[in-house]
């Protein structure tokens, strides 16, 4: 089981096999492309939908926290002085948002009841590297265990 939802995202992601690895926050340094990076929390609110009795103390709190799932690839391979042919994986952002969106994140430690994806951005080359962006929303259960001292 994953420690935190980035972690379960990549053990999601790792687990299609795409031979892509999934970092949270941040690549190693000099890292090869195409990799993942999971920023976890990018904002955090209530799930006013799944949210219980706020009198009882004991009640599960939902919360809808957003994650952004970027894929880093490299636009182009220089093959000679003349020739640069496209490296860019063509579509993987596209599977790796099909298989987040709906599905189970079965490590993640808080009950998840829905993942949705709710865009995808793709901004322009940098330094030779394409970025997508995907924005995913995770409804969970707020983790009191871990926010409330022993």
């Amino acid at each position: 089981m994953a420690a935190t939802t980035s972690g379960a995202i990549k053990a999601r992601i790792e687990s299609l096999g795409l031979g892509v690895p999934v970092f949270r926050d941040g690549p190693r340094e000099s890292q090869a492309c195409p990799f993942v990076v999971v920023t976890e929390a990018v904002a955090v609110g209530m799930d006013a939908r799944g949210n219980g009795d706020f009198g009882d103390p004991d009640a599960a709190i939902a919360i809808v926290e957003t994650v952004t799932v970027d894929l880093i690839q490299n636009a182009r391979t220089k093959a000679t002085a003349s020739t640069a042919p496209n490296a860019e994986r063509y579509g993987l952002a596209e599977v790796i948002a099909h298989q987040l969106h709906g599905r189970p994140l079965p490590a993640h430690p808080a009950k998840v009841t829905a993942v949705r994806v709710r865009d995808m951005d793709r901004f322009p080359i940098k330094d030779n590297r394409t970025r997508t962006s995907i924005t995913v929303e995770i409804h969970r259960q707020l983790l009191a265990s871990k926010v409330t001292p022993a």
